[in-house]
């Protein structure tokens, strides 16, 4: 009777000991259920990511022969008066037996500093026939008959480009045209029946989501990296809202995909953020659609074609919005004009903001140019902007980009200053000659002599001139005056100022009579 108890005692004490594990196990089981396994989108994307070798030829910077000599006679001369030996000759050009370039390993460069993360750069030997190695980076197949997509600086200046395909095989490409604009570059070899990547759509991508990239980080080919997307539609280029994720990628991951969980590609690895060359937690991707894009005009042109409308232009702050009642701040400021582009023939004005092209909303003046320069050339669409405190319509016709010039501002003259106390916004103003208004092709205007307080901590500097105070043009130095001596302390005015050939909104906030 005792020993049963006893067993019964000990059975009692182990299910007590037990019981407070088993909630943990139960908890534990399913968190590490939960995690990704990428093994199976793995070697289902692996095959379509290619590795990406450039060359250049080897240019040796050799004094020139005395007339009629060649190398072989200077040698021979070398070698009759000074008794220096004949060098080995070998073969040149293709053929001959030396060691392959594809089995010379890579040296990869580890202190690139640039943000793009550019080409995994080997110095390299000067093979057999007169190549050596430029650069790694990475890229992958977009169709079965052998077109390659990659980033168009990954090919910058090679003189022959390799494909190696994770079989090991090696093909020449053809470099069928880039776009440097949006990094994009489209490349062809001679194969068929290849494992073309699954194309995604990026504007369906979710911040948060799992994604992974596959490159050759500093030539180490096939390595696969995993995180997730961080942001989207950062503008850290003209053209391209980046997908910005914390997928470890380096020097060599260039041009490679990157692939959500579905196993479609949805962007290009194409830039880092990084002071020391190397991965330090954020990396930028090309959005796929954009890509594809590019690479389809590529393809059927040959080159990419952008309309631009001819204006320069900068954000809209909150505090011009306010000043100009503009209920969100939001749009593209326009700060100067091209005479004679789509714009000014359109009837746009510096100081004008661009609230929608096309229909379509201008929330940050990062979206006109990729709204422009997608429309073809010719196209006739509507412009929304905001003036003098109402919405107008305008028609403009889309003409094409050009080459970007350097617009020199017009020369002028300012009249001598003439000091006196400054007015609430801290700034003394003269009338514009007839002569200064044609020259700097202006309607109306008056020039800062002099800055102090409220102006000066805006920047405003001698010699700029400002055209509008809110809503109303500034046609002379007693009308500006009487204005400002009119204006509410507690409100902030956006005057119009005209520096070179830009135009910009500055916000200033009157000072009491007591702070002057």
């Amino acid at each position: 009777m005792t020993s049963i108890s006893v067993r019964n005692l000990v059975l009692v004490a182990a299910t007590a000991l037990l019981l407070p594990l088993a909630p943990q196990v139960a908890i534990a089981a399913p968190s590490a259920a939960s995690l990704p396994d990428f093994t199976d989108l793995v070697d289902k994307v692996g095959p379509s990511v290619v590795n990406i070798r450039t060359t250049e030829r080897v240019r040796p910077d050799v004094p020139s022969m005395p007339p009629g000599m060649d190398e072989g006679d200077m040698a021979e001369f070398f070698h009759r008066f000074f008794g220096i030996p004949l060098p080995q000759q070998s073969p040149r050009g293709g053929g001959g037996g030396g060691q392959s370039q594809q089995d010379k390993p890579n040296q990869p460069n580890q202190s690139d500093q640039g943000q793009d993360m550019g080409q995994d750069q080997d110095p390299g030997i000067g093979s057999d026939n007169g190549e050596r190695s430029s650069g790694v980076g990475s890229g992958f197949i977009i169709s079965a008959d052998g077109y390659v997509m990659t980033n168009a600086h990954v090919i910058d200046s090679a003189d022959t480009i390799y494909v190696t395909l994770t079989d090991k095989r090696e093909f020449r490409a053809k470099l069928i045209g880039e776009d440097d604009r949006t990094d994009v570059a489209l490349l062809k070899i001679q194969a068929t029946n290849l494992p073309a990547i699954t194309i995604g759509d990026s504007t369906k991508v979710r911040v948060g989501e799992w994604v992974v990239a596959i490159g050759s980080p500093f030539g180490l080919d096939n390595t696969v990296t995993a995180g997730i997307v961080s942001a989207k539609g950062r503008d850290t280029g003209d053209y391209l809202p980046f997908i910005q994720t914390d997928v470890a990628v380096n020097p060599g991951n260039s041009g490679g995909p990157l692939i959500n969980m579905q196993g479609e590609v949805i962007g290009i690895n194409s830039q880092i953020y990084s002071r020391t060359g190397g991965f330090m937690g954020i990396s930028f991707a090309i959005p796929i659609d954009e890509a594809m894009r590019v690479a389809d005009e590529i393809k059927t042109t040959g080159k990419v074609v952008r309309g631009r409308i001819a204006v320069a232009i900068g954000e809209v702050t909150k505090d011009v919005a306010e000043s100009l009642g503009l209920p969100n701040a939001s749009g593209a400021m326009v700060s100067s004009v091209e005479p004679g582009g789509p714009a000014d023939k359109a009837g746009v004005q510096p100081g004008d903001i661009i609230e929608k092209f096309a229909g379509r909303n201008v929330e940050s003046a990062t979206d006109l140019p990729r709204m422009v320069g997608e429309t073809k050339p010719g196209t006739r669409t509507s412009l929304t902007i905001w003036r003098k405190g109402q919405l107008r319509e305008l028609q403009v016709t889309v003409g094409e980009m050009q080459p970007d010039k350097q617009v020199k501002a017009p020369g002028k003259k300012a009249p001598a200053p003439s000091p006196r106390p400054s007015n609430a916004l801290g700034i003394a103003v003269s009338n514009l000659t007839s002569d200064q208004l044609q020259s700097q092709k202006l309607q109306n205007g008056v020039q800062v002599d002099m800055v102090e307080g409220p102006a000066q901590r805006a920047g405003l500097q001698k010699g700029d001139v400002i055209l509008r105070l809110g809503d109303t043009d500034i046609v002379s130095a007693a009308q500006f005056d009487a204005m400002v001596r009119k204006l509410d302390p507690q409100k902030s005015v956006a005057l119009l100022v005209r520096r070179g050939d830009t135009t910009q909104f500055v916000p200033l906030r009157p000072r009491a009579q007591a702070d002057k």
